[in-house]
């Protein structure tokens, strides 16, 4: 049986986490939410949650953090790991448990496949310039 637990080493809590992965601006939006997404420099899976006023009172906040909070407990196992999620809501009030769950899974695989490839790219990138610094007469030929 799997442990569907919350702990503290799988939030987000530091602003500077926060602002890491908003300056990386790699984003997935659905109609319920919108995930930004970074790599963590820890390699564990991590979320944060950030609803703003615009979503109603107090209650109706900590509402929607709850659904989002459990969305993600209940589908970790089905997330990319490696990432340092933030979860935006955007229609929230009337979304439901089952809605945030797929728009998690489906907007993590998509940014989990798009900083995959950003990877590959800047290590093709460096590749190219490492061959730009070898000298004419050290290159091997083949």
């Amino acid at each position: 049986m799997r442990r569907l637990t919350f702990r503290k080493q799988q939030h987000l809590r530091r602003g500077a986490d926060f602002a890491r992965v908003y300056a990386l601006r790699c984003a997935a939006r659905s109609r319920h939410l919108t995930v930004f997404a970074a790599p963590s420099p820890d390699g564990e899976l991590r979320v944060g949650f950030s609803v703003s006023r615009k979503h109603g009172n107090a209650v109706l906040r900590n509402r929607i953090k709850r659904l989002m909070r459990e969305a993600f407990r209940l589908s970790r196992h089905e997330l990319p790991g490696g990432l340092d999620l933030v979860l935006v809501p955007v229609e929230a009030r009337d979304a439901t448990l089952t809605e945030f769950r797929e728009a998690l899974v489906r907007s993590a695989r998509k940014l989990a496949r798009r900083l995959d490839k950003q990877r590959e790219r800047a290590a093709e990138d460096e590749e190219r310039s490492e061959q730009s610094r070898i000298p004419p007469d050290r290159k091997e030929t083949v």
